[in-house]
């Protein structure tokens, strides 16, 4: 990493995006490490936008910035799985939806969704306007 999450200065930033990870690679351990947490809740308390993907809604959950709101995470072993109801467990309400959005707080249930992620955090970020433009630049057309 270029920087380390205890030297991080929320001011500096204008979201947090939070990539999903594998539990054997270690993510659970950093995802959920205190000072991530504070991180999540300190971006949040500055009403800063989340853009997550697949597990990456976890620490989010956890945190408990999620408390009764919408989100979604991975999805595909079929039905509510193992993921969704660990989300479920931090009072999340659970939603089996590719991407939510809720508030400040982009959550998507794989890496498949990662674009389409991306676009919306650009487009929260800037305009309608922009993010086609940009789309259109990266071939996608007027999707």
């Amino acid at each position: 990493p270029e920087i380390m999450v205890e030297h991080v200065n929320v001011e500096d930033y204008d979201a947090l995006a939070i990539p999903g990870g594998f539990e054997e690679a270690g993510f659970y351990e950093d995802a959920y490490h205190e000072s991530f947490q504070r991180l999540i809740q300190d971006f949040n308390d500055k009403e800063k936008l989340f853009a997550s993907v697949c597990v990456g809604a976890l620490p989010i959950g956890k945190s408990g910035i999620l408390l009764g709101r919408k989100a979604t995470t991975y999805h595909l072993n079929g039905g509510i799985g193992k993921r969704q109801r660990q989300l479920a467990a931090f009072g999340v309400d659970v939603q089996d939806k590719h991407v939510v959005m809720d508030g400040n707080v982009i959550t998507s249930s794989s890496p498949a969704t990662a674009l389409e992620v991306a676009f919306l955090l650009l487009e929260k970020l800037t305009s309608v306007e922009n993010c086609r433009k940009v789309k259109e630049g990266m071939g996608f057309g007027g999707r």
